[in-house]
């Protein structure tokens, strides 16, 4: 069954577990050409109009109000933004869209800042410091929230009633219907690859979904349309190939795991070569062949795919204290872009294609697995994440049950964090250098998170997800606690490459040791190795 480990079961393991969506689009973006300058203007007007009717119908959904209300001809959709019920109703669906995305991914759906925030965020910063800059990117704030317009496609109505493609003269148009029986024609300039396909859907009245979207006063339409995918023929029934993706080395770790849990075997993927791309187009096609890669070893293998399902990667900013390696690393990280495309081919060729909860990966494969394989801390997370795929829950081993509950070794990990909070404050008291005291702030704040973690050190382990439970409070997790415990007091980093010296205490014996922290595994003295090390790549 693996490395001490139980299976609790694939329906168990749903709530950590999410299947990717089964309904698989794709389509192509092109550039619309206004030989009329006036329907140019007519339609700008319509997206002002439409992003108004998303916005406000967003507002409305929150308060409860129900949709077929809002999309009457006489409701306040089509009444205040002049649009008729069906452009209504496209935009109480893009509304509805958006509201449930913010569902999913837990954040507050009140808290929506339509246009971005981190733009928004831009121009607070930028208001009084650059003024140039200051405008181009209120400029592009404004296009965003109010260049957009979205009409969905209808087989019954030819493939889109609103926003129609006809064939004349050999050249592709839009007729974009500006209700009250006008219309706007647009020309479609594009030499995307899957043009023909959308030509076929065009000529057989297929439905065909239409977005327009402005910037820098173009406008650019999205076509997208559901593609038929094959039966699934790779399922986690045969195992599953599990991705982690880290930025330092960049690369990417891959772990084939058998039914049972066990390890069948793994490597590794250098992502220098996407870092290398010269340009955007470079870097998508380096990307396509990774991800062609990852799903013919999935083919080979006979699994499934699995990979983590993460909400946002902090990139960090000049002056945040982060430092420059970091925002070098963090701005280079493709993860995203890898995963959508390996999502997206593995359905078209018919692999089960699985995300899991990131939460600990990284941390129960560095303290768990990577020191009794001998596996990389990569790997290890890969491990975590194919079992946690698999429905395995992951019990911490008894010889670190054993160290959570030992007085000496909490008391000697508090003292070494509160000497370094000490050290850290009187640093910061005699910094003069700003920016460097920014960094010191950065770090200080992180060593009293890692502080406030150890009372669970003192708790019972357990659940399946590595949450104590009992007299620790809610949200302390035990798993969490031996990396504050283990990694930078005992082995001087906060992220170790080498986790072999764990291996004695996984064996249980570490009561050789444990009375000290000189010597200590990573060889020399705790307070004078321990130093900080912000990495990226580590979800957990």
């Amino acid at each position: 069954m693996g490395v001490g480990a139980r299976c609790c079961g694939c329906e168990r393991g749903g709530s950590a577990v999410r299947e990717k969506a089964k309904d698989a689009y794709t389509g192509l973006e092109a550039l619309l050409v206004f030989p009329d300058h006036g329907d140019y203007v007519a339609t700008l007007d319509l997206m002002r109009r439409f992003s108004s009717a998303v916005r406000y119908g967003y507002k409305r959904l929150l308060e409860g109000e129900d949709r077929k209300e809002l999309k009457r001809e006489d409701g306040p959709l089509c009444t205040l933004f002049r649009l008729n019920t069906r452009y209504a109703d496209d935009a109480i669906l893009k509304a509805k869209a958006l509201l449930t995305s913010q569902v999913e991914l837990g954040e507050n759906p009140r808290k929506v800042v339509f246009g971005g925030r981190k733009l928004l965020a831009d121009l607070a910063r930028l208001k009084r410091s650059n003024l140039p800059l200051y405008e181009r990117k209120k400029a592009e704030w404004r296009e965003r929230r109010k260049g957009t317009l979205y009409a969905r496609g209808d087989k019954s109505k030819k493939g889109n009633p609103h926003l129609r493609l006809v064939v004349q003269d050999g050249s592709l148009w839009l007729q974009i219907n500006l209700g009250e029986k006008r219309y706007a024609w647009a020309l479609v300039k594009t030499s995307h690859p899957r043009l023909q396909a959308l030509l076929s859907r065009v000529y057989a009245h297929e439905p065909y979904n239409v977005e327009l979207s402005l910037r820098e006063g173009r406008v650019y339409a999205l076509f997208s349309w559901e593609e038929e995918l094959p039966p699934l023929s790779l399922t986690q029934e045969g195992g599953v190939l599990a991705l982690d993706v880290n930025a330092d080395p960049y690369g990417l770790a891959l772990a084939v795991v058998n039914p049972d849990g066990s390890l069948r075997r793994y490597l590794t993927l250098s992502l220098e070569e996407v870092d290398r791309a010269k340009n955007r187009g470079a870097k998508e096609i380096a990307l396509w062949r990774m991800a062609h890669q990852i799903v013919s070893l999935a083919q080979e293998e006979g699994v499934a795919i699995a990979t983590e399902r993460l909400k946002h990667l902090p990139k960090g900013r000049r002056g945040d204290g982060s430092g420059r390696r970091f925002r070098r690393q963090a701005h280079r990280f493709a993860y995203r872009f890898l995963l959508g495309k390996v999502h997206a081919l593995a359905r078209k060729k018919g692999i089960q294609s699985l995300e899991v909860n990131p939460q600990d990966t990284s941390t129960i494969g560095m303290l768990k697995y990577a020191p009794l394989l001998s596996l990389s801390k990569d790997v290890a997370a890969a491990y975590v994440i194919g079992r946690r795929a698999l429905g395995f829950k992951e019990e911490i081993p008894k010889p670190l049950k054993a160290l959570l509950q030992d007085p000496s070794f909490h008391d000697r990990t508090r003292r070494f964090y509160e000497g370094r909070i000490a050290q850290l404050k009187e640093r910061h008291r005699e910094e003069k250098n700003p920016y460097l005291k920014r960094k010191l702030r950065r770090e200080l704040a992180q060593m009293k998170r890692a502080l406030a973690t150890l009372p669970s050190l003192q708790g019972e382990p357990g659940g399946p997800a590595g949450s104590t439970a009992g007299r620790n409070p809610q949200g302390i997790h035990a798993w969490r606690a031996l990396r504050v415990g283990l990694f930078l007091p005992l082995l001087g980093r906060k992220v170790p490459r080498d986790l072999s010296v764990l291996k004695p205490i996984l064996l249980g014996s570490w009561e050789g040791w444990k009375g000290g922290l000189d010597p200590h595994p990573g060889g020399g003295s705790a307070a004078t190795d321990a130093h900080l090390r912000v990495g990226v790549g580590s979800s957990g």
